[in-house]
C-alpha cells in the first residue's frame, strides 16, 4: 500500500508530462491543468491505498477518463450555450514561462545560435502541432507510448482496448507524422 509520500512524490513525478498531454489533448492550458488535478485527486482519494507499483497504470486510466468526460461536458456545454470565445481567432501561442524555460536550458544550449535556437524552436512547434493533429485515439496512443514510454500491455489498459488497437494507433501515427514532417521538410 503506498504511503502519503510514495504517493505525492509519484503525483509530482508525473505531473508535468501529465499536463503536457492533456493540452494536446483539450487544446486549453486552462483546461488542462483542471483536468489532471481532477484526475490527480481522484488517484489520491479512490486509490491512495494501492502498491506504488499500480499507481501509474490507474492514474493513466483516471486521466484518459477524465479527459474523455472533459470533452463530453464540452459538447452538451456547446449544444446548448453559444461561447462568444468560439469566435475569436486563436493565436496558436502558448504561455511563455521564462523560468521554466531558463532552467531547463543545458550549457550547450546557452551556447547556441540564435539561428540555431530559433530553428530548434520552429521545429519543435511544427512538431507539437502535428501531434495535436493527429485523430484523438492515435495522438493517446502515441503519447502514451513515447511520451509517457508505457510499453503496449499498459498502453492498452489505460485506453481500455486491446494491444493490437494500440499497435495500430502508434503505427498509423507515426507514419502520419512522418509524411507530415516530411512535406514540411523536417524530416528526408
Amino acid at each position: 500500500m503506498a504511503t502519503e509520500q510514495e504517493l505525492s512524490d509519484f503525483l509530482r513525478s508525473v505531473e508535468k508530462r501529465a499536463f503536457k498531454r492533456t493540452v494536446y489533448h483539450v487544446r486549453d492550458a486552462d483546461a488542462a491543468l483542471d483536468v489532471v488535478q481532477d484526475s490527480m485527486m481522484k488517484l489520491a482519494e479512490h486509490y491512495g491505498d494501492k502498491p506504488p507499483a499500480e499507481l501509474p497504470l490507474l492514474f493513466q486510466r483516471i486521466l484518459s477518463n477524465s479527459t474523455l468526460d472533459w470533452f463530453r461536458r464540452q459538447k452538451t456545454r456547446n449544444a446548448v450555450f453559444s461561447n462568444m470565445s468560439d469566435f475569436e481567432p486563436a493565436d496558436g501561442e502558448g504561455d511563455f514561462d521564462l523560468l521554466e524555460a531558463f532552467a531547463g536550458a543545458s550549457a550547450s544550449e546557452q551556447v547556441e545560435s540564435a539561428e540555431d535556437s530559433t530553428r530548434r524552436t520552429q521545429v519543435l512547434r511544427e512538431i507539437e502541432l502535428q501531434v495535436q493533429a493527429l485523430p484523438n485515439r492515435q495522438r493517446e496512443a502515441f503519447l502514451m507510448r513515447y511520451w509517457e514510454e508505457l510499453d503496449v500491455a499498459e498502453t492498452a489498459a489505460a485506453m481500455g482496448c486491446s494491444e493490437g488497437s494500440v499497435k495500430t494507433h502508434c503505427s498509423r501515427a507515426v507514419h502520419a507524422l512522418a509524411k507530415a514532417l516530411r512535406a514540411k521538410g523536417i524530416l528526408p
